[in-house]
């Protein structure tokens, strides 16, 4: 059992390496520029193995792609435990806003997206399910809560997707503009994060507060 268990967890590791490689080696040199053997390479496990763990490259980069998926779900939670109880709907919103800004401009995040707009002719498909599983899926998570806090009344929503949306690019619109086209992030400062969640949460709350009606 013991034994079984070492062999599982031997093969977790290679499969997490290889990942790793693969991931650093996509982000550096693009799709074409990156090889199956530069892969095992710098993963230290032999050519065989990649192949053992995933059928081909177009795999391995889907699996990478869309592993990123785990991130929205950790967002979700951060939109309940700020959102679900809120008794200070403008200081919980900027919180998330922040938290937003956050997770959207972290380096990473900003050289996938590039690679999968970069690859979207060659991976359509792969590209859709990217902005299912991440842009939409975030839409439809604030919507949701969306909905709860006009049923509460702290919102006037009549369509929480819409609202969803523009909370979204008022948030994150300018920091992500900035990103995708090669700002430098680091100048992105907390006080300046901040300024940005709080002015998107003004004017959303002008737009669908209360007392917006």
């Amino acid at each position: 059992m013991d034994t079984v268990a070492s062999e599982e967890g031997r093969s977790a590791r290679k499969r997490r390496s290889i990942m790793e490689a693969a991931t650093t080696l996509f982000l550096r040199s693009g799709y074409q520029g990156t090889s199956m053997d530069e892969i095992a390479a710098v993963a230290a496990v032999s050519k065989q193995t990649v192949y053992k763990n995933f059928a081909d490259k177009e795999r391995l980069f889907g699996d990478i792609v869309l592993g990123i998926t785990d991130r929205v779900e950790g967002f979700a939670e951060q939109a309940a435990r700020a959102l679900g109880g809120t008794e200070d709907l403008e200081r919980d919103l900027g919180e998330l806003g922040r938290r937003y800004i956050a997770t959207v401009v972290r380096p990473e995040v900003l050289q996938l997206r590039r690679l999968v707009l970069a690859e979207a002719n060659r991976f359509p498909e792969l590209a859709r399910s990217y902005y299912e599983r991440t842009v939409q899926r975030t839409l439809e998570i604030l919507a949701s809560h969306f909905r709860e806090l006009d049923e509460r009344g702290l919102l006037r929503v009549a369509d929480p997707m819409v609202a969803a949306g523009h909370f979204a690019f008022l948030i994150f619109g300018t920091p992500l503009d900035r990103a995708m086209f090669g700002a430098d992030t680091e100048r992105l400062t907390n006080a300046e994060s901040n300024r940005l969640a709080d002015a998107g949460v003004r004017v959303f709350l002008a737009a669908y507060g209360a007392r917006a009606s």
